[in-house]
């Protein structure tokens, strides 16, 4: 072969992998689309706007702390001690890489997928928290989530130097433990301080319904989560141009992510739908719950097995969900039990059933593995989330005050109104918000 024609290959190729990665990045800016619809849907009427502006503003702080803190951290931090090698440096804001670089093809799109990874880490907590949350200290939690906690995860779990690949051989190649299961696991830690909704509870401790305000939109920004996905999982495969691998460098395709990732997506559905006996949210949740609970394996399931797999996933969640009620504990989307409950399930079903897979480097995937790896992804997630939220509880930051999350966080946080012709007892009669009347204002239950 000639060099010319080497050199042109090698264009190709390095074109071939920007053009992988960029369309990765766009279709996970969907998934955030499907978030914010999501959890519109799922909020009162009076909380609509307020839903959507904290959807919008994590992408806006996490993208940038990102780039200055977060990208260096995946680099530094795989063994757990920071290190300073020539890796950690080029990801340093100021390096080189970090810009318009014509020698450079790879950074920038790697640090974009990861970016919309971390971003993702923040949509999964910020359903949960909706009604009661105050906008800034949702943006404090987002930012140390997605640019600090999480990518410390993936530097531990998801890098091929990271020590629970060298000492224990984890396998999670569609991120199930180090995105769902920290995510899941902080936004837990969140909520046992943040505390649940006004009337979430009687008197008596006992669950009552708070119903979304349109369910079908609710829905449609799920179905609008499960296209992102496509781009979230093209995001965990490395592209070199001759084929594919994962992030632990192992052989794949992306018709072993398309087989296992579809027929999870159908057996979520149908777990979920027995469980829960036809309820629409807990039904159409099962289909994440079913990808995420496969995601640890994807490349290497047979697709029945996964198919399995994800039906006792989506099987699990709304049990979970009550399990967690119990507790006297408000998580408004399912989020602890679709992200969290699912992403632990994904690492032990993957060490069951995947057990003696062999690996690049490292010792080959266990069961072992898998649990400490699970134990450690549970313990990052949640120790910082409780930490730090309740350090914003204690600073008087953390929720809104009781008679602005009975007015409505729309008029007490945006402030305006989504529908301001469509809610005559919202709206008073020069067309500005009003609230409902509301003759006592109870107060907001302390945890």
């Amino acid at each position: 072969m000639t060099p010319e024609v080497t050199e042109a290959l090698d264009t190709i190729n390095a074109v071939n992998m920007e053009f992988f990665y960029w369309m990765s990045i766009a279709l996970m800016l969907v998934i955030h689309a499907g978030f914010l619809a999501y959890e519109s849907g799922a909020s009162r009427v009076k909380n609509v706007l307020a839903a959507s502006m904290k959807n919008l503003l994590a992408l806006a702080v996490v993208i940038p702390s990102f780039f200055f803190v977060g990208w260096f951290l995946y680099n530094a931090m795989p063994t757990g001690v920071p290190r300073l090698d020539d890796l950690a440096k080029g990801a340093l804001p100021w390096s080189a890489n970090m810009g318009p670089n014509l020698e450079d093809a790879a950074s920038g799109v790697f640090w974009g997928a990861f970016a919309l990874f971390a971003a993702t880490t923040a949509s999964i907590m910020s359903g949960a928290l909706i009604e009661r949350v105050r906008v800034s200290a949702f943006l404090i939690l987002a930012t140390f989530l997605g640019s600090v906690v999480w990518i410390i995860g993936a530097a531990w779990g998801w890098h091929p130097a990271g020590w629970m690949l060298t000492e224990f051989g984890l396998h999670d190649v569609g991120a199930a433990g180090c995105v769902h299961l920290i995510a899941g696991a902080f936004t837990l830690g969140v909520l046992i301080h943040l505390g649940p909704r006004i009337g979430r509870f009687d008197a008596d401790g006992r669950a009552v319904t708070i119903k979304p305000h349109n369910l079908p939109l609710a829905m449609l920004g799920l179905m609008l989560i499960f296209v992102g996905f496509f781009g979230f999982l093209m995001g965990c495969l490395i592209y070199t141009g001759e084929g594919f691998s994962t992030i632990y460098g192992t052989p794949t395709n992306m018709s072993a992510f398309v087989f296992n990732t579809l027929m999870a997506l159908a057996g979520g559905i149908i777990g979920a739908y027995i469980a829960s006996k036809g309820e629409p949210f807990w039904t159409i949740s099962g289909g994440l719950a079913g990808v995420i609970s496969a995601g640890a394996g994807l490349d290497v399931y047979y697709p029945g097995l996964a198919f399995l797999i994800a039906i006792v996933g989506g099987f699990l969640i709304p049990y979970s969900g009550r399990l967690i009620e119990r507790f006297g504990i408000d998580d408004a989307v399912g989020a602890v039990s679709v992200h969290g409950v699912c992403g632990a399930w994904s690492l032990l079903a993957c060490g069951i059933f995947a057990w003696g897979y062999p690996n690049v480097v490292g010792p080959d995937t266990t069961l072992y593995g898998q649990a400490v790896s699970m134990v450690a992804f549970i313990a990052l997630g949640f120790i910082p989330g409780y930490v730090l939220a309740w350090g914003l509880k204690k600073a008087g930051v953390l929720r809104v005050p009781a008679h602005a999350e009975v007015m409505g966080l729309d008029l007490a946080e945006v402030p305006s109104v989504p529908y301001p012709e469509g809610i005559p007892s919202t709206v008073g009669r020069n067309g500005s918000a009003a609230a409902a009347p509301s003759p006592t204002v109870p107060a907001a239950p302390e945890r």
